[in-house]
This record gives structure tokens, C-alpha cells and sequence, in this order.
């Protein structure tokens, strides 16, 4: 969502002053921020804005200075924790494609299997299963567990 327009904003605020005194009264407010997900009580709002009503000109320095950085804030956790959550079951969804047994890891055995099944593996890759998952493997166990799967994955697909 981007940040609303001046005009955007005259409309809204037309289309909230009800009674057309030109002012936006703390309950027309109130039920505009309930529509946009922000729950809060009369009181709050008045101690927040020290008025009853708003006219036009406050009504855009309510929005630059709440709801405008409110907007911000969300969009910049909540996309960046939308989209680590969305890699994150990707990332295991393809994990569990690799491993076969459901052992939790994934071997060069295992890998060889799933690049044959996808025809792209030849006898050469063999030896090149076992030295990607050297690469990756931290613990030297010779298997890539989850994180090490994800650090092979975010390694070669920034």
C-alpha cells in the first residue's frame, strides 16, 4: 500500500464528516482507523489528537504524523517477516523433497536420486553430490541437515 494522496485524503475526508460541518468528529475517526485494523478507544484518540473534531488540516497532519508512519512501520516488519516466514516453509517444503528416508538430512545418495528422478543427473554427478554437500556441511557429518540445506539454498539463490 502506498502512502495516500492529498487528494485521497480530501476524499476521505469528505466521505467521513458525515454531518458536512467540515470537521471529522474523534467517532468518525475512531471508525475509520477500526476499517484499517488500528483498535483503539475515544479517549485514547483524544489524548493523541487534543480535540474532539478535526478539520481538513488537521485531519492530513493526523495522518502524516499516525497513520502514515504506522503504514511504514508495518509494511517494513510485516513484509520483511511475511516474506522470511514464506522462504522459510519454501525452503522445508523442498528440504523434505531431498529427503527421502525423513531422516532430517539429506545424503549424496539421496540428492543423486532426486536430480536422476528430475533428469538432471549423469555419472558424473555423483561425485559432484558429495562435494556440494561437503561444501555445505559445517558439521562434517557428510549430510546437510535443514540449516545447512538453507545456507546451500540462499548461497546459490540470493
Amino acid at each position: 500500500m502506498s502512502p495516500l494522496s492529498t487528494n485521497d485524503l480530501n476524499r476521505i475526508f469528505h466521505k467521513l464528516d458525515r454531518n458536512r460541518d467540515g470537521f471529522v468528529s474523534l467517532d468518525e475517526l475512531k471508525w475509520l482507523l477500526e476499517r484499517i485494523g488500528v483498535q483503539t478507544s475515544e479517549d485514547e484518540l483524544q489524548s493523541l489528537v487534543g480535540k474532539n473534531s478535526l478539520d481538513m488540516i488537521d485531519f492530513m497532519l493526523f495522518y502524516d504524523s499516525v497513520i502514515k508512519e504506522n503504514l511504514e512501520e508495518q509494511r517494513k516488519t510485516g513484509d520483511r517477516e511475511e516474506d522470511e516466514e514464506r522462504l522459510e516453509r519454501e525452503l522445508a517444503q523442498a528440504f523434505k523433497v531431498y529427503d527421502l528416508n525423513g531422516d532430517g538430512f539429506i545424503s549424496s545418495e539421496e540428492l543423486q536420486s532426486v536430480l536422476s528422478g528430475l533428469g538432471l543427473w549423469n555419472e558424473h554427478c555423483g561425485r559432484d553430490c558429495r562435494s556440494m554437500i561437503k561444501v555445505f556441511d559445517t558439521n562434517s557429518d557428510g549430510l546437510l541437515d535443514f540449516e545447512e540445506f538453507k545456507n546451500m539454498m540462499l548461497v546459490s539463490n540470493p
